[in-house]
């Protein structure tokens, strides 16, 4: 793959993580009624919501910065595993709900992968 073809790959990778993650968000801020009943089907309570939603777009901010994508990179991990345990807690179905977050963390390393040789750098030091 050209180098051209990996940037424009990483950055449509990143771009689809970056817009899941900030309508999630912005969605968990203004708390309509779907995002409300969702969270207390989850198990937790309604004042929960905004913080949640606070801390995502922190995390989305960070990943979408070149500078600090990799550190939100990492805070995103934390959070999609955050979500995993959710799914797992409550039951819900494995391939839609459970694995939604790692599918969506693949795309996000992937995407930061093919864009950021600093990334590609780490990981051969490693």
């Amino acid at each position: 793959m050209s180098p051209t073809a990996k940037l424009w790959t990483g950055r449509v990778l990143s771009g689809l993580v970056i817009a899941f993650l900030l309508f999630d968000a912005i969605a968990k801020l203004l708390k309509p009624g779907f995002v409300v009943e969702a969270t207390l089907k989850l198990g937790y309570p309604e004042n929960t919501i905004i913080g949640i939603g606070i801390v995502l777009l922190i995390c989305t901010i960070l990943y979408a910065i070149p500078q600090t994508s990799i550190f939100g990179a990492v805070l995103l991990t934390g959070y999609l595993g955050g979500a995993i345990a959710t799914h797992v807690r409550v039951g819900d179905p494995l391939f839609s709900h459970v694995l939604f977050p790692i599918y969506v963390a693949v795309m996000m390393w992937g995407g930061l992968y093919l864009r950021d040789p600093r990334l590609g750098a780490l990981l051969r030091k490693a």
